[in-house]
Parts: C-alpha cells; sequence; structure tokens
C-alpha cells in the first residue's frame, strides 16, 4: 500500500511540473510569435 502511495505521490508531482513546463512553451511560443508579428508590420512600412 506504501508504494502505491509513494507512486501516486511522484505521478502527481510530475504531472504538476509537466503542466508549469507546457504553460512556459505556451507563452515562449506567444512570445515569439508577437515578436514576428511586430517585425512583418514594422517592414510593411
Amino acid at each position: 500500500m506504501r508504494k502505491i502511495i509513494a507512486l501516486s505521490v511522484v505521478a502527481a508531482a510530475l504531472a504538476v511540473s509537466a503542466c508549469n513546463t507546457i504553460s512556459g512553451v505556451g507563452r515562449d511560443v506567444a512570445a515569439a510569435g508577437s515578436a514576428v508579428s511586430s517585425t512583418a508590420e514594422s517592414a510593411k512600412k
């Protein structure tokens, strides 16, 4: 029973850290897209 609880705790910790990582990647991609869009807008002028 202790092994199941320990594995559950480890799995929960990994799931939480994965969500934060995916969120960070999403913000990085959004920032890169914003930079590309602003560069394209300035190139049009």
